[in-house]
């Protein structure tokens, strides 16, 4: 499961699958994660500073390789070592504690081994796109089955499967309301 990395969503995800009995692995959307280094790296280099993408670069490397807690251990040594006072090494430590806090959730390398998506961004898209583009209109008012349906359409036409779809649907109709009545030569009453 991919999500953005809120405690309470953590929590609600965690117990429903102790719930439902099954093992669910929790990812956390990649670009908080890249946000956060920025937060530090900007304790480190002077607005604009060209190193500060190159640092930032190689620490996010390091997170997707699963060395989350390592990065955590470097940027708060790097704060000590400078002797940062709190207010220099604020977003240091919050970038740190963050990956730390997060780090359960950050296997980013399992998730690329696997094919998985490590960022929401495509999937928010595409929800905006498919569903809320269309169900969020003024003065709509949707069923489930006139929801489903609608969605479902609108991923065929999508995806470019609608033709296939509709040759499909139209096939099924004929068995529907031609073929079974008209089965063995005969006229329906």
């Amino acid at each position: 499961m991919l999500v953005d990395g809120n405690n309470s969503q953590l929590d609600a995800v965690t117990a429903e699958a102790a719930r439902h009995g099954v093992t669910v692995h929790i990812l956390i959307d990649f670009i908080p994660v890249l946000e956060y280094l920025w937060k530090a790296g900007w304790s480190f280099f002077a607005t604009g500073d060209p190193d500060a993408e190159k640092w930032v670069t190689d620490r996010a490397r390091l997170v997707l390789e699963g060395k989350a807690r390592q990065v955590a251990t470097g940027i708060r040594r790097r704060a000590t070592s400078n002797n940062y006072d709190e207010k220099e090494r604020r977003g240091a430590d919050t970038a740190a504690d963050y990956l730390d806090a997060k780090a359960d959730h950050l296997d980013y390398a399992a998730a690329l081994a696997s094919g998985w998506p490590i960022a929401t961004g495509v999937i928010e898209g595409a929800c905006r796109h498919l569903v809320k583009d269309r169900m969020d209109i003024t003065g709509a008012r949707w069923g489930l089955d006139g929801a489903e349906a609608i969605v479902t359409l609108r991923t065929l036409i999508a995806n470019g499967d609608f033709g296939d779809y509709w040759h499909f649907h139209l096939l099924q109709e004929k068995h529907r309301n031609h073929d079974s009545q008209y089965a063995s030569s005969r006229t329906p009453p």
